[in-house]
């Protein structure tokens, strides 16, 4: 039998990474090329060129292929979208203008709300009238109905979103309106709230279903575009892509529904992180991922990545705290929750008219890159300062591929930060890289402190092509007593593409207050969402055994405005299950808020079920016992410079594919491979583990 191979391709802000997993032997092989931001699919092909080429593998020897993208958030971000209209019930034509009181700075009179995706001029009303149960008070006008669809050919609207009032209860208002539509125009994309995101808050929901109409086009376009192509080459394999929850669909699923897709990449790289924690028995995990562009944090529990629904697509960055609220546009499909800043190893330095030193968050991204790339970057970035500070091999970037230059970056940062402070090259670069590291303590202080966990009870998986550099000093920080650097640190994320599964969220908004749930009710809701997932994951191949369900409920005091996910107990709902419901929301409430109150009534609101079908998983592939002593993996040593020494240190190098399992040495280190380096801090240990792994805690 000839060897089958898995295939997943991660697009990020400066690189674009491949892997490449035996399904026979579990041996992976990597492959970075730049990223292409003018046209993705570029950097994308380049990429799976290269990783069969370089791996002599035939293109019909992938069984599967997975892919994490960009393209849906960056269209939206950029304006980049096609001609959308809106359609919505009569007295609610504004929605899209009034928006939320909410801003992200209380004082800021300069502040503007984002601009509406969809201008006024293409926002139509339609009279219509559904009552807050979903019953029928007044019909639907289908003459204005008709109205609208010639006045959307006239304007040349390509797709269209709906949204009326309690759609979400009863969508035969809806699901008419998009009949009408179709019979007059046959190609337009038509999104519905009622199968988008069927709950409730109208703004929030007309927002969501807008995002997916103005993205739709773009992404079914993009999707069909690397399908011919890889077909093109002879590749035969099933196409998926990465889902914002952190599960994967099929290129047909993903492009009806790209609401699911806006944070494609990074939830690739939570869900690597888990697997990885999860094979060396760890549950509570922090994931913290640092790239060309972002950095990236997120929070598992009890082995689940934490999802959120309270997300912002095009949100802005504050240093340190991640997305502003109310800077960008809210979406309410599941996201695994992550507190995202604009810290990458791209990240600009520079001075504001104040004197002071400021990183990020804008980007140098893949063009112009950073100075030290010698591709007419000219300002300075956190990889230039790292360079400058002995933490970078010039001739071993990307294993050699890339050769640096120390002077460009050092002149750079002379010539943009230090001159103008009056500071020392290095002691400015120090600086900025300090400045990003406070910025990313802070940002791991969101995910935990203030959500009511001690760092201090979590290990850290680090990986990005610029995690491991920086990752032992917020360690030190939040003082976590383990970091764990998985082997090609910088390619984890497209990794993580191929140890997920098939994965379909559904959700229904009953609101039931406390001792009046209808329990019918309840199990004919989770039995309906159960049936519909089911024959979706049997539409695309899943045989039942491979079929299972997660459910979890939305729950809130009476009177509150926002609501704590509870999980819902498998079979039939029962006084009970509704008992021990309470009792967990409670217990939920005090960690989140730091008070509970067990004696107030509470309201079940929205009800969840994620679909999950299992595909076979790799397993972590063990590397050889050592043979020898460590110094046999070194590569010299090299002066660099640490912070809390104020000089350049001897610290010895070494070539992270000579280490074998059981390798033990202190830092201060460094650990070079192909697609990152990891910094050892003075006073840690490092132990290589069976999977090669490296292990990383204060010594002794």
């Amino acid at each position: 039998m000839n060897e089958r191979f898995r295939l997943g391709v991660d697009i990020g802000g400066t690189f674009t990474d491949a892997v490449l997993l035996s399904e026979r032997s579990g041996a992976i092989r990597i492959a970075k090329v730049p990223s292409t931001p003018s046209d993705p699919s570029r950097g994308f092909l380049n990429a799976v060129e290269r990783i069969l080429t370089d791996a002599d593998v035939a293109p019909d020897a992938v069984s599967y292929l997975v892919h994490g993208t960009t393209v849906a958030t960056n269209s939206l971000i950029e304006g980049k979208t096609p001609r959308t209209a809106f359609i919505t019930t009569e007295g609610f034509r504004d929605m899209l203008e009034i928006g939320r009181q909410v801003r992200p700075t209380l004082y800021d009179v300069h502040f503007e709300k984002p601009r509406p995706l969809v201008p006024r001029n293409l926002c139509f009303e339609v009279k219509e009238r559904l009552d807050a149960r979903g019953g029928v008070l007044e019909p639907l006008d289908e003459t204005r109905v008709h109205e609208i669809a010639r006045t959307l050919a006239e304007q040349d609207v390509v797709s269209v979103a709906v949204c009326l009032l309690h759609g979400y209860l009863n969508p035969v208002h809806e699901r008419r309106i998009g009949e009408l539509l179709r019979a007059r125009n046959q190609d337009l994309v038509i999104s519905l709230s009622s199968e988008v995101c069927p709950e409730f808050r109208e703004y929030f929901r007309a927002s969501t279903t807008i995002i997916n109409a103005c993205v739709r086009p773009v992404l079914a376009r993009y999707l069909e575009d690397i399908e011919h192509r890889l077909r093109g080459r002879g590749m035969t394999a099933e196409l998926l892509i990465m889902q914002s929850s952190g599960g994967v669909l099929t290129f047909e699923t993903g492009a009806e529904k790209p609401a699911y897709m806006v944070e494609s990449g990074p939830a690739a790289g939570v869900i690597v992180a888990n697997w990885i924690a999860g094979e060396l028995g760890h549950a509570n995990v922090l994931s913290f991922d640092m790239g060309g562009t972002t950095a990236k944090v997120g929070l598992i529990l009890d082995g689940q990545p934490r999802v959120t629904k309270e997300y912002e697509v095009g949100a802005q960055a504050n240093p340190g705290t991640g997305q502003a609220r109310a800077s960008g546009y809210p979406i309410r499909t599941p996201v695994i929750d992550l507190v995202e800043i604009g810290a990458g190893g791209g990240s600009v330095a520079w001075v504001d008219s104040g004197g002071i030193l400021r990183v990020g968050p804008q980007s140098a991204g893949a063009d112009p890159a950073p100075i030290c790339y010698g591709q007419g970057g000219g300002e300075p970035t956190i990889t230039d300062a790292n360079l400058t500070l002995g933490r970078l091999d010039p001739g071993y970037f990307l294993g050699g591929e890339m050769g640096l230059s120390v002077d460009a970056a050092r002149d750079g940062i002379v010539r943009r930060c230090a001159e103008p402070m009056g500071f020392d090259a290095v002691a400015c670069a120090n600086g900025i890289v300090e400045i990003a590291n406070a910025a990313m303590t802070n940002a791991l202080r969101v995910m935990t402190v203030q959500r009511g966990y001690d760092p201090r009870d979590l290990v850290m998986v680090a990986f990005g092509g610029a995690g491991p550099l920086h990752a032992n000093r917020l360690c030190e920080e939040m003082q976590i007593g383990l970091l764990i650097v998985p082997p090609s640190p910088g390619t984890a994320s497209a990794l993580g593409l191929l140890v997920t599964d098939l994965k379909h969220e559904f959700s229904r908004t009953r609101i039931m207050e406390e001792g009046e749930e209808d329990l019918d009710e309840i199990n004919r809701l989770f039995a309906a969402m159960e049936a519909e997932g089911r024959a979706v994951l049997q539409r695309e191949g899943l045989a039942d055994e491979n079929i299972s369900f997660v459910r979890q409920v939305e729950m809130r005091y009476a009177g509150q405005s926002h609501e704590l996910a509870v999980d819902f107990p498998k079979g039939e709902a029962t006084a009970g299950t509704l008992a021990s419901l309470r009792e967990r929301f409670h217990a939920d409430h005090d960690r989140a808020y730091g008070h509970g109150y067990a004696d107030e009534p509470t309201e079940l609101v929205n009800f969840r079920l994620s679909a999950l079908g299992s595909i076979r998983k790799p397993r972590m592939r063990e590397v050889a016992a050592h043979t020898g002593p460590v110094s046999e993996a070194g590569k010299g040593v090299r002066q660099v410079y640490f912070g809390a020494a104020g000089e350049f240190v001897e610290t010895p190098v070494y070539d992270r594919g000579r280490l074998g399992a059981g390798h033990r040495f202190d830092g201060p280190a460094i650990v070079e491979e192909m697609d990152s380096t990891t910094l050892v801090l003075p006073g840690y240990g490092v132990e290589v583990d069976h999977y090669g792994n490296l292990l990383i805690s204060p010594a002794g």
